[in-house]
């Protein structure tokens, strides 16, 4: 005898929650109905997966192994169902979309309704999580694509969607707001910085900015999301960082802050959409790529006399 697929699944559940009960619960199971099935695998595998505690559950050594392999062999068994499911007709059924909170909550609406035109049968369920936990989920098949920045990860496929510079945002009494056009390094020398907590990759450019200026991170506040950054610069708390399509969409609309763009080479970020190497649905994810890259393009494009841009088709004419 070897471990059934459902055993794997709730192998990895208990991994996942560190309680029987947490698992049980997730898979909508009993937990003597789930104990037992992880039971009769370690019988089968002759070696414990966990070590049992009043407190709850940790893997063993050998459980590290065995819960890696798992969540190798359940994604196989996915991909074969959604090569099955999707074969050359393109996408429908439900597709496990992970995106960066910083990007789904201003891209994904303005998409929605040439989504459903392409992709009638289409079910996106989607995550919003850091891109340390995209990585996580992709890698372990919780998630079957994602919209994060490429360079996050490495050996997977992908579609490239756009780049989105970062902007200063400063309210009408900081001096960064007596000027237009783009921000020079010198003025932003020793300048406290907000941007979101650690896990973020839109962070580790605010750091490297913040490097290259002689600035600084605030240690202060550390936001968890883009709005609560632009209220604190409101507040005069420190130069809010916040990315181009964050800036379209929301935060142009406060007049409480002063927009300007960043003279810094390294003050952008790539987003893409990215899945796993060999995916049997990658014909499928680029064709969605095509439609969510279109709704980027719209909302960049999109000139705003308030960021100091005049559309180039009045240009040309005046």
């Amino acid at each position: 005898m070897r471990p059934t697929l459902r055993q794997l699944q709730y192998i990895v559940a208990v991994a996942d929650s560190g309680r029987f009960s947490d698992a049980a619960q997730k898979l909508h199971v009993s937990q003597p109905s789930l104990s037992a099935q992880v039971a009769e695998a370690e019988a089968h595998l002759g070696a414990p997966v966990f070590e049992r505690s009043r407190a709850g559950v940790l893997v063993t050594p050998a459980g590290d192994e065995v819960v890696r392999r798992a969540r190798y062999i359940l994604r196989q068994v996915e991909d074969m169902k959604a090569a099955v499911q999707h074969g050359r007709d393109g996408l429908y059924g439900r597709i496990k979309l992970g995106v960066l909170p910083t990007i789904g909550p201003y891209l994904l609406p303005r998409c929605t309704h040439d989504l459903h035109e392409r992709f009638p049968d289409l079910r996106l369920g989607i995550r919003d999580e850091s891109t340390v936990n995209l990585a996580k989920h992709l890698a372990d098949g919780q998630l079957d694509t994602v919209i994060s920045t490429r360079e996050d990860h490495p050996g997977c496929s992908y579609e490239s969607l756009f780049t989105e510079r970062l902007w200063v945002a400063v309210p009408p009494e900081d001096v960064l707001s007596e000027r237009a056009g783009p921000v020079t390094h010198q003025e932003l020398e020793g300048r406290p910085f907000l941007t979101l907590g650690l896990g973020h990759r839109l962070t580790l450019l605010v750091q490297g900015l913040a490097q290259r200026a002689e600035a600084y991170v605030s240690t202060d506040y550390e936001g968890t999301s883009l709005d609560a950054v632009r209220h604190m610069a409101a507040l005069g708390a420190g130069v809010a960082i916040l990315p181009d399509l964050y800036v379209r969409c929301e935060a142009m609309r406060d007049a409480n802050l002063h927009f300007r763009p960043i003279d810094d080479d390294g003050a952008n970020r790539e987003i893409a959409l990215v899945w796993r190497e060999n995916s049997p649905l990658e014909e499928s994810f680029r064709a969605l790529a095509s439609v969510l890259r279109s709704a980027a393009d719209a909302i960049l494009s999109i000139p705003s006399k308030r960021l100091g841009e005049v559309d180039p088709l009045v240009a040309q004419s005046s």
